[in-house]
């Protein structure tokens, strides 16, 4: 059997429950964006690790140093703001082929600081060593939220609303901009920026992790249509997602209109758009929305409700269920 058929989770799944036995109380381990250790009697500690592999999750010929510096972080802070933490700092390791000079360091450093300084975040450690062939990047990060009250993937209820904190699609638009060479102009820029730089929503995880009536969350890394999976599977619940409520952005529509994509596709599928996808009892959404827009500037988006049943996704179209088969972002396919 080769790993492209059961996917990274299906990898997880075979060991994972041998390890559940190791957990000493209080102590949540492999099945959320984070892992949940306690740190005192006010506070619990989260810990969180990512790796970006060249030609994997990045060209290294189509993003800046700086970029990659800075997208590294982010997709860590991105998974502490799914559980609602604060950041507390990073340990970085990365693995350098030949070829890659000091000053290409130097800027992805700059990246890498930028996005820490902007979040408080400190570098805190980590290690350095050489690559074959490739340039491998690998971040931990770690922060804090009040103690007993992060956000987890189990915890959906039927008749919540599922929302999500922002468009979809953007940055997998911005990955084909790039793989067809697409003519720069505003629509294209928005699109690659999105895709380079994603900003990790710290201060709405921060705001949601407070809100007894959020049921459940986590981070978009690769697509609602395996994420959301990943909530009902956990909670042991099905969902219905209206395609026509998804948040898809001008940018994203009119590129989509030239070049002939499918944005919903885009949007379902695609990953890489780091905005937060959770569920909450329906009595809170209107409030919600308000604190978003007084605090924020911004919305929440609902785009469907949870419902009892499998763990699985109903999609409906204007009223009208339909066949989607797009399955989200797998490693290994």
């Amino acid at each position: 059997m080769e790993l492209k058929e059961i996917g990274e989770f299906g990898f997880i799944e075979r060991f994972s429950p041998e390890f559940k036995s190791l957990l000493t109380k209080n102590v949540f381990g492999i099945g959320d964006d984070c892992a949940i250790l306690p740190m005192n009697d006010t506070e619990d500690l989260l810990v969180t690790t990512d790796m970006l592999i060249e030609d994997i999750h990045f060209l290294r010929e189509k993003i800046t140093p700086w970029q990659l510096g800075y997208k590294s972080v982010a997709v860590n802070l991105s998974d502490l703001a799914a559980m609602g933490a604060t950041p507390i700092g990073t340990f970085l390791s990365i693995a350098i082929p030949p070829g890659v000079d000091v000053e290409y360091l130097d800027e992805l450093m700059k990246g890498y600081h930028a996005i820490s300084d902007r979040y408080q975040t400190p570098l805190l450690g980590g290690d350095t060593t050489k690559s074959v062939k490739h340039l491998a990047i690998n971040v931990c990060a770690i922060g804090k939220c009040p103690k007993g009250q992060a956000k987890l993937r189990s915890g959906a209820q039927a008749g919540d609303v599922v929302c999500v904190t922002g468009s979809l699609g953007d940055s997998a638009g911005g990955l084909q901009v790039l793989l067809n060479q697409l003519e720069s102009n505003e629509d294209t820029y928005y699109l690659l920026k999105k895709h380079h730089q994603p900003e990790p929503r710290i201060e709405l995880g921060e705001t949601l992790v407070n809100l007894n009536r959020v049921h459940s969350m986590m981070d978009i890394s690769d697509g609602i249509a395996s994420d959301l999976k990943h909530i009902l599977k956990a909670s042991g619940k099905a969902a219905k997602i209206e395609l026509n409520k998804l948040p898809i952005s001008d940018q994203l529509k009119r590129v989509s209109q030239q070049q002939n994509w499918q944005p919903e596709e885009l949007a379902v599928g695609g990953g890489e758009d780091y905005e937060l996808l959770f569920t909450l009892e329906s009595s809170l959404l209107e409030p919600l929305q308000r604190l978003f827009l007084e605090q924020f500037g911004q919305t929440v988006f609902p785009i469907g409700v949870i419902e009892k049943g499998e763990p699985e996704i109903h999609w409906v179209k204007e009223g009208k269920k339909v066949q989607f088969g797009k399955t989200g972002f797998n490693h290994f396919q």
